[in-house]
């Protein structure tokens, strides 16, 4: 296959079209064709649609249609487009929308070092200017201002005026969550990948989590355990089971249970003639199982309602959460949002438009793409569909390149009550800057489990998708 684009040839761009453009009689595996798409909690680094309609409405946006965008978002205006919009390029409304879906609020702010991703960033900062490096006081400033916006943003997101916000630390990231999202009706923290000394210092300062993925494995261990109860003969509490399916090890709680399931052999009067494992071969499989673990995606901790006060004075307090050396040392970690806060500045997602020429059998056909570099948070990724079924008359593919660490924030909360109601999330998030139609998209329960969406394609206005 061939890609040209007049007398360019551009490699690149046909290796993502090659993904991005299956054979038309092979439709997208993975779902059903529906309305609306998951909501997506992961941060997504690009994004890259395709559609045989071209995108000219999104280039040369003129300078009031630009301001017009940035006081929409600071309004967080309503934008209504109708199904089809007949026109684009001559559409104002689509124009200036589409600059109000680019915007979100970045701190620090430093231009000359890339802020995001955070984690495995070390090549990219290195040999980049950091006069704070080796000044102590100045480091002192960056964190105590950095300090001051996150305590704005979780104020906001108490009071429901930010409905998320993401911490991107050099080794893990946070997703803070405001009551009435993902299905849970308190604030929801979760945190990826964790290790196990992060986790025991969370504990030694009183924050209760969950780890829900391995919960589930848990479960899903016990439920077969129950099942093949009858043809079990013997059960060796030295074999672990926790592997299987080609999962990732977690820990279990059988070793905490160990020493009392010799108690009946001591009724029996034979504990003597049984080897007991010693406490210090308990601690030591224990601790193994607890290590296996970091930095994998079973290690995702979810925390509810007060505790995430708890951990935002853990995290501001944490000397690790910055790094004491490298390229990325005394830097504060990276705030994100969707909405203004203390400290911020305004940022816009890098957007633009490519023509090219395909071929297809004996002919060529016109292939249009644009492509959105940046954080892409929830809330981004689902306006720009809004906008792209209006203008793309129903019709479009895209390819989402996913900040791995962040895709097991898909994880569905372990919450035993229903989702709250559409009208109660509308009205006590209603001022929280969200379109109404994403609002209502991540409200849902994530249904995605610890992946995230990779390929979306809308065919006909209804949506197919991979994750």
């Amino acid at each position: 296959v061939a890609l040209s684009c007049g007398s360019r040839r551009l490699p690149l761009f046909h290796q993502d079209l090659h993904v991005a453009a299956p054979p038309p009689d092979v439709p997208p595996r993975g779902s059903p064709a529906r309305s609306e798409f998951p909501a997506d909690w992961s941060l997504k680094t690009r994004l890259l649609f395709m559609s045989s309609q071209p995108f000219t409405w999104a280039e040369h946006l003129k300078a009031q249609e630009e301001a017009q965008g940035f006081a929409q978002h600071c309004r967080a205006t309503e934008t209504n487009l109708p199904q089809c919009v007949q026109e684009p390029r001559l559409c104002a409304e689509l124009r200036c929308a589409f600059q109000q879906s680019l915007v979100y609020w970045l701190h620090p702010s430093l231009p000359w070092l890339p802020l995001f991703p955070r984690a495995g960033a070390d090549r990219r900062i290195a040999g980049k200017a950091c006069p704070w490096a080796q000044d102590e006081a100045l480091q002192q400033v960056l964190m105590s201002e950095w300090s001051v916006s996150f305590t704005s943003l979780y104020n906001l997101l108490k009071a429901k005026l930010c409905p998320y916000f993401y911490v991107c630390t050099y080794q893990f990231t946070v997703l803070f969550r405001a009551a009435g999202l993902a299905g849970s009706d308190v604030i929801t923290a979760v945190i990826s990948p964790t290790t196990r000394g992060l986790r025991e210092a969370m504990r030694s300062e009183g924050i209760e989590f969950s780890l829900p993925l391995v919960e589930e494995s848990r479960i899903r261990k016990q439920q077969k355990s129950e099942v093949n109860m009858e043809t079990e003969v013997v059960h060796s509490p030295e074999v672990d089971k926790s592997t299987e399916d080609g999962e990732e090890p977690v820990p279990s709680d059988d070793d905490d249970d160990e020493e009392e399931s010799f108690s009946w052999l001591e009724e029996m009067g034979v504990q003597d003639k049984v080897k007991k494992p010693d406490t210090v071969s308990i601690k030591i499989r224990k601790e193994k199982n607890e290590v296996q673990m970091d930095h994998k995606p079973e290690s995702v901790a979810v925390v509810k309602g007060t505790n995430t006060f708890t951990l935002l004075n853990f995290l501001i307090n944490c000397k690790s959460l910055v790094a004491a050396a490298g390229p990325q040392a005394g830097l504060p970690p990276t705030l994100l949002s969707p909405v203004a806060f203390r400290g911020a500045t305004m940022q816009t997602l890098k957007a633009r438009s490519m023509n090219a020429k395909a071929r297809a059998h004996l002919s060529y056909e016109d292939v249009f793409s644009l492509e959105i570099v940046g954080p892409v948070m929830p809330h981004s990724l689902h306006l720009l569909t809004l906008l792209l079924r209006s203008a793309q008359r129903g019709a479009f593919s895209a390819v989402l390149y996913t900040h791995e660490p962040t895709a097991v924030f898909n994880t569905r909360l372990d919450d035993a009550g229903a989702p709250l109601s559409k009208e109660a999330v509308c009205r006590d998030l209603s001022k929280c800057g969200l379109h109404p139609k994403t609002l209502d998209q991540l409200s849902q329960f994530s249904a995605l489990g610890k992946s995230s969406i990779r390929f979306l394609e809308m065919k006909d206005y209804a949506y197919t998708w991979k994750a």
